[in-house]
């Protein structure tokens, strides 16, 4: 694995870690001398791309914190990062980034970056309700936080939109697409079951009003094998006497209005009597 992949996965690493994996301190040397990668402190190493909003924090002795802070604790997002989100505790923060309180919870341990607990809790008070959902959830179902804990440090009237956002975290997802069709589906009435067990097809995304079969695909369902696979998979739902439909990146993301539009008119179609024997 070259040192770039390395770091891609992590965000930063400490030279131990490093020399742990294999990179002798010559090497990276020789690395950070031809921009492949940025020492932003005695003994820390990160990607050229990452290297800007550290050393901003450390620049400014502020911690990131809030959708700046996701890729070091490898958190899903909707959105690449925009204007930088930092805690700056008393001192006052750049033009050009955004301003959170002070934190409540002792910070990463060798990074300038606020604890886990500070950055959800900043993203549910700054961010989008579905920016800051698919946040929450990637931590709880990893079990790096409980909704208890969180729903503890968000008291009070005016914390009740932050959790709200908890109310829609799910046991388990297993990727961002899935947790934003739920929110979808469940905000327009629907009864929805997921990661349902189905004769002949095995386990399907969700299961809509008892009838329609709903998947969700990322970009691995684009690939050769996966696409014969869920070719198969459709067949055996349509046989096993249940409707199907699936929907990618683009149209949860970006049309979920769509998506949500599609189920309804399939349903619809159903009570109607649309696909019963002629």
């Amino acid at each position: 694995m070259d040192i770039e992949t390395f770091l891609s996965q992590r965000g930063a690493a400490r030279t131990a870690t490093l020399r742990g994996a294999g990179f002798s301190r010559t090497f990276l040397d020789k690395a950070v001398a031809a921009g492949r990668i940025v020492r932003i402190r005695r003994g820390i190493y990160c990607l050229p791309r990452e290297a800007g909003v550290l050393g901003l924090a450390l620049k400014h002795n502020a911690l990131l914190t809030c959708l700046s802070a996701a890729p070091t604790y490898r958190l899903w997002t909707l959105h690449e990062p925009g204007p930088v989100h930092l805690s700056p505790g008393h001192k006052k923060t750049p033009p050009g980034t955004l301003t959170h309180g002070r934190c409540a919870h002792a910070a990463h341990a060798w990074l300038p970056v606020a604890g886990l607990a500070d950055v959800l809790i900043h993203a549910l008070w700054c961010l989008p309700a579905l920016e800051s959902l698919v946040m929450v959830q990637c931590a709880a179902q990893r079990g790096d936080v409980t909704l208890d804990f969180l729903r503890r440090k968000l008291p009070g009237n005016r914390n009740a939109p932050a959790r709200a956002v908890l109310d829609n975290v799910v046991p388990r997802a297993d990727s961002l697409l899935e947790v934003l069709a739920n929110y979808h589906f469940r905000r327009a009435g629907l009864h929805v079951r997921r990661h349902v067990e189905l004769p002949g097809v095995g386990e399907v995304d969700f299961l809509i009003e008892e009838c329609l079969v709903v998947e969700t695909d990322g970009n691995t369902h684009l690939e050769p094998r996966q696409v014969k696979k869920d070719r198969k998979r459709n067949n055996a739902t349509l046989i096993g006497g249940r409707l199907g439909l699936r929907f990618g990146y683009d149209h949860v993301v970006h049309h979920p209005e769509r998506m949500v539009a599609d189920v309804l008119a399939v349903l619809e179609l159903c009570r109607r009597g649309a696909f019963g024997a002629q």
